[in-house]
């Protein structure tokens, strides 16, 4: 299993520490994802998800946490099983890689926070909506 973390500040303000806890935490939690790790970080400093990796689905393709066009980012673990179905229901011109994560990002840009209820798996995630500025986590 990957290892997720994150640190939002929900007042806003930003943090000048943010990439050294950030990193720190996957430290902690190297053992549980030893194929990669990413850290990512708001650019005001204010929110930061981090992610170490156990690679099963996307190897070469599924680096987290994983920015979308729109500048949405997920940090996600687990494994969505009807990915495949849900990536042609959304339109396979969309996907820039084969993973799961980028299925749960997409469900959650087309769907909404009403994404959850087509996932099939076992999964906890973190999705920062940047046009809504907001954080949506599930598990």
């Amino acid at each position: 299993m990957c290892g997720i973390s994150g640190i939002y500040n929900l007042n806003g303000n930003p943090s000048s520490i943010l990439d050294e806890r950030l990193s720190l935490m996957n430290h902690i939690q190297k053992h549980r994802g030893p194929d990669g790790e990413g850290i990512w970080s708001h650019p005001d400093h204010f929110l930061g998800l981090s992610h170490v990796r156990l690679s099963i689905i996307g190897l070469k393709s599924g680096h987290q946490p994983m920015l979308s066009k729109s500048k949405n980012i997920i940090t996600f673990n687990g494994e969505i099983y009807n990915y495949k179905e849900l990536r042609n229901e959304i339109g396979e011109t969309n996907f820039e890689t084969n993973s799961d994560t980028e299925v749960i990002l997409k469900a959650y840009e087309r769907w909404g926070v009403d994404c959850i209820s087509k996932f099939r798996g076992m999964f906890a995630f973190a999705v920062w909506d940047e046009k809504k500025k907001e954080l949506f986590c599930a598990r």
